[in-house]
């Protein structure tokens, strides 16, 4: 159970000028995995080859982005089949530790990206919680319209642990309580 959930949800507006200035400005994905202090966020788990780690702009609580260490901008071409089965061995167990500390309906994994801003390749895990309206389900949860949630430095730090934690022990994660919609 995840002792981690925000106590209210607080949505933020997406300013669409201000969010293409910082993915035009560089690549996100690399300043993350260089630890580019003007590009913070919560690593969850890293190694040579991925990187896993909270998203800044989260649309459902526990959004993670799951990424390859080097630049990739293809989902599929740049990666051997090899390269590409490992990624998704990671994906899966993110998802596993996931859903073992946040509350979760359905599991939704996509891969955004343009070559216009966000090039570098990454995969979205985001748990949509349950009794969600179907309406708000799918491409609903990821609606611009809708903005993100807001969390503090602090909840999103004791989340990141917990999945951390879920992560490296996937035996030992507790079954979540169940969630309330977002």
């Amino acid at each position: 159970m995840s002792t981690c959930l925000p106590r209210e949800v607080d949505r933020a507006p997406w300013d669409l000028d201000d969010y293409l200035e910082l993915a035009r400005r560089a690549c996100f994905v690399c300043e993350v995995v260089r630890d580019n202090p003007e590009y913070p966020h919560h690593v969850v788990h890293r190694t040579d080859e991925h990187l896993v780690f909270l998203s800044r702009f989260p649309v459902l609580w526990g959004h993670l982005l799951v990424v390859p260490t080097g630049h990739r901008e293809h989902v599929v071409d740049d990666f051997t089949e090899d390269e590409y089965v490992r990624l998704h061995r990671l994906v899966h167990r993110v998802g596993r530790a996931l859903t073992s500390v946040v509350p979760t309906e359905r599991l939704y994994v996509l891969s955004f990206g343009s070559a216009q801003a966000n090039r570098h390749v990454h995969w979205h895990v985001a748990p949509l919680p349950p009794g969600v309206p179907y309406p708000d389900q799918q491409a609903g949860a990821f609606a611009a319209d809708k903005g993100f949630l807001r969390a503090s430095e602090e909840e999103l730090a004791d989340l990141a642990a917990e999945l951390r934690s879920a992560l490296r022990n996937p035996g030992a994660a507790a079954t979540p309580r169940p969630g309330r919609g977002a």
